[in-house]
């Protein structure tokens, strides 16, 4: 009687087993983690910083800090949390540096070719006008706006919440603090963006398109 075939590893077992060669000093092994999330690490760093220019060069000496400290990641989180923690701590260092306040770039949360979340979101839910298409537009500034507004402890979990699609449990690990602060960040920065939104909608309330 033959065996059945084993299941095919999850993406995670597939991360564990790239950092693993890696940390044992396989540079392809790394490369493939760096193929994997760099596109996922520019965007991140281009919703915290004003300066397009600074992106990948923030995104490359991220990608140099976690290759300096793999053999710190014990495992004990998914490695891309633990690469988004040295992103925002890289970009935060970068910016402090700089003299510069971490802000996000409105340019970086318009639709992209591979951000599902954005793409959805500027999606009209109708038929498609003219004042739909203008309704939609005040929405998006407005919440680009409200995000730009929000402290960057603020603005940085709930990007990570609503943008990247991380758990509470993942954002705890990446912006190295209990969970319970960062349930209390994104109900704040929600209740923040709801203030500054909510008087378009009732504007708009009852109108056909």
């Amino acid at each position: 009687m033959s065996t059945p075939p084993a299941d095919p590893p999850a993406p995670t077992d597939s991360d564990a087993l790239l950092v693993e060669r890696a940390a044992a000093g396989d540079q392809r092994a790394y490369e493939l983690l760096v193929i994997k999330y760099q596109r996922r690490i520019e965007r991140l760093i281009g919703r915290m910083v004003r300066d397009v220019d600074l992106v990948q060069d923030i995104a490359q000496e991220t990608f140099i800090r976690a290759w300096r400290a793999l053999h710190q990641f014990r495992g004990d989180a998914q490695f891309y949390t633990w690469l988004y923690r040295i992103a925002v701590n890289t970009a935060k260092k970068t910016l402090l540096s700089m003299k510069r306040d971490p802000l996000v770039v409105e340019a970086a949360l318009q639709s992209s070719d591979d951000d599902e979340t954005s793409r959805r979101e500027n999606e009209p839910i109708a038929e498609s006008t003219p004042e739909s298409e203008l309704a939609a537009r005040e929405i998006a500034e407005a919440v680009n706006a409200a995000l730009q507004a929000l402290p960057p402890d603020l603005r940085q979990a709930v990007t990570l919440r609503e943008i990247e699609g991380l758990s509470y449990e993942e954002i705890a690990e990446a912006m190295n603090c209990p969970i319970g602060t960062v349930r209390s960040r994104i109900f704040r920065a929600r209740e923040a963006i709801s203030a500054r939104v909510k008087p378009l909608l009732s504007h708009q309330t009852g109108k056909r398109w």
